[in-house]
C-alpha cells in the first residue's frame, strides 16, 4: 500500500472517549450520524466503534488474539459456575 504524506496526522481518541461515543449513540432518541457530527468525527468511524464494542474487541491492541468478552457473557459465565458448584456439592452429599 502506496505512503501518502499530506501533512496531517491521523487523530488518536482515547479508549474513554469511544467508550462514551458507543454508549452516547445507543441512546435511544440518538443516531449515529447526530452523535457523530456533536463529536466532530466520522460517522462511519463511530460505527466501527460500535462494531467493535459488540464483538468485544473494545480497546484492544491488534495484535493479541484473546478478544475482550462483553459484561453479559461474563454474568452468564458467573452464574453457569455458580451452578455448577451447586450440582457438584449436592451430588457429592448422594455419596455420603
Amino acid at each position: 500500500m502506496p505512503v501518502y504524506n499530506t501533512g496531517k496526522k491521523t487523530a488518536q481518541y482515547s479508549l474513554d472517549f469511544k467508550l462514551k461515543a458507543v454508549e452516547w449513540s445507543y441512546e435511544t432518541h440518538r443516531t449515529v450520524k447526530s452523535v457523530a457530527e456533536a463529536l466532530d468525527i466520522h460517522p462511519f468511524m463511530l460505527s466501527k466503534w460500535r462494531k467493535a464494542y459488540r464483538d468485544g474487541e473494545f480497546g484492544m491492541v491488534k495484535s493479541q488474539k484473546n478478544k475482550v468478552k462483553p459484561d453479559k457473557a461474563k454474568d452468564e459465565l458467573s452464574a453457569l459456575k455458580r451452578r455448577i458448584t451447586e450440582l457438584e456439592e449436592k451430588s457429592g452429599a448422594w455419596r455420603d
